[in-house]
């Protein structure tokens, strides 16, 4: 990446819809109502030839106080600072407006290179508000249209000098390395592949409103990238972030509170559930974050039961422990629930953290490993088949209508969760309690805690192409018994 562009201005002048031009994907909230966006998003962006970070930000509002809007304002102040360019955009059709005088004034003070976009710029409605930006004195106006692609040319002209400027003092301050690849490193199949830079560990923080994911996420980065406060239900979208945490390179994605789907009515609520749902989706591990106060709720089961049903590796944590009195007691109640409501994540751990102090966090960081590893692991054939033999002396499937299933052979088809393959006789009368059974003894004897396991039952195809068919006799054969029968 060669610079990196903020997209600033006041609320609903469309940047997150040029954002998700930029980047090729549909990563930012997009509504016509203003305010959508409160945190700082990256993406790697594309245009032309050029390859640059964006950032998209918060609607710069007047507000500088200790409000939910004045927090937005110095986070985007902050990604101001950060950026190399700053790309100003302004409502074509509403033209310049006092609020966006100020904001060009502070941006003439803080940023190096700024560009002037007049977004919404398509047809003759927008003349007027074009020709009224040259009056923020920041040169030229872009005539844009994120909506529709259009004066992304312009855009490319303007960002192309100022990337040969970044691209070149890249190359002046740029340390040599000197890196010696060996040939045959090859990992072994059965090895859990180690987090790198390029590959980092994906880990999804989810929850209900208000348990503390942001603050949570701040506290690892160590530095306050997320919007936090003590309204509910701040972060709305699902962003994902790069950090090195205790040398583990990692992307941790931050999510929308999720509530139960009868209290969700607000348009951009349901938007920001569904973009959570996806992190999900996209993450090796999840963090189920629990209230230390208000633990085990249904949502909260519900939620980390849709982590297992992705086939996730789970981590719960429970927050804001540093308030809590009743430590010991409390600790036994959370192990007793925990094993009690959520008997699919039996032996998933269960962490005590402080968000707020950062106490717990090193624990939590070992078990988010622990759970990875475990999720990645791969038992040997011969073992499976040894185990197996084991648990069906043990206790032998039941003989449904007298029929008597036979379990004849296992292997372990995948991981990332560990899947397995059982062959046998009449797959589908085996009974769930015994699939389970053997689930909670893979858990147990080859030590996976936790993680989410697969077992499938499947019948060996018949060798013999001609069962099941109808005898029938060839009929040159029926021909010739035939005149035979006749004389």
């Amino acid at each position: 990446m060669s610079f990196t562009l903020a997209i600033v201005g006041r609320p609903n002048v469309g940047k997150s819809t040029l954002f998700n031009r930029l980047v090729g994907k549909k990563l930012a909230l997009v509504d016509d109502q203003p305010g959508v966006t409160r945190d700082l998003r990256e993406g790697e962006a594309k245009l032309g030839d050029l390859r640059f970070t964006v950032i998209d930000t918060a609607g710069l509002e007047d507000a500088t106080d200790d409000s939910l809007q004045g927090r937005m304002r110095r986070l985007t102040e902050r990604a101001v600072d950060m950026a190399d360019i700053c790309l100003f955009m302004i409502d074509a059709r509403a033209g310049v407006t006092p609020t966006d005088m100020v904001f060009a004034e502070i941006l003439r003070k803080r940023s190096a290179h700024v560009i002037l976009a007049a977004n919404k710029g398509e047809g003759s409605a927008a003349d007027a508000g074009v020709i009224e930006a040259y009056s923020l004195g920041l040169g030229e106006p872009i005539r844009l249209s994120a909506e529709h692609g259009e004066g992304l040319n312009d855009l490319y002209a303007q960002l192309m000098p100022v990337a040969d400027k970044f691209s070149e003092a890249a190359e002046v301050h740029a340390p040599e390395v000197d890196i010696a690849l060996e040939e045959d490193s090859e990992h072994e199949e059965d090895e859990t592949p180690q987090p790198t830079a390029s590959k980092p560990l994906q880990i999804a923080v989810v929850g209900r409103p208000n348990a503390g994911k942001s603050t949570l996420i701040n506290k690892i980065i160590g530095e306050d990238r997320l919007l936090t406060g003590p309204e509910a239900g701040i972060t709305r979208d699902a962003i994902s972030l790069r950090t090195e945490w205790n040398e583990t390179p990692v992307r941790i994605f931050d999510t929308a509170g999720m509530r139960k789907k009868a209290k969700v009515q607000d348009k951009v609520e349901k938007l920001s559930v569904s973009d959570g749902l996806r992190a999900v989706k996209f993450a090796e591990v999840v963090v189920v974050l629990l209230d230390a106060a208000i633990p085990f709720e249904q949502q909260d089961l519900r939620i980390a039961d849709l982590a297992e049903r992705e086939g996730r590796a789970v981590v719960v944590a429970v927050n804001k422990w540093d308030v809590e009195d009743e430590k010991q007691q409390k600790l036994r109640d959370l192990k007793e629930a925990f094993t009690r409501l959520l008997p699919q994540l039996r032996g998933a751990p269960l962490i005590t953290v402080s968000a707020k102090t950062g106490r717990g966090l090193d624990r939590l960081h070992d078990a988010i490993l622990r759970a990875y590893d475990v999720w990645n692991r791969r038992v040997p054939t011969s073992h499976l088949n040894r185990w197996l033999t084991g648990m069906l002396e043990q206790h032998p499937p039941p003989a449904p209508q007298g029929k008597r299933i036979k379990l004849r052979y296992m292997t372990q088809a995948k991981t990332r969760p560990p899947g397995f393959v059982v062959m046998c006789s009449h797959p589908d009368k085996v009974p769930e309690s015994y699939s389970r059974y053997l689930v909670n003894g893979l858990r147990e004897d080859f030590d996976m805690p936790g993680t989410p396991i697969r077992l499938y039952m499947r019948g060996q195809g018949d060798q013999n192409p001609y069962k099941g068919k109808k005898k029938s006799t060839p009929s040159r054969l029926r021909k010739h018994l035939k005149g035979r029968s006749s004389d």
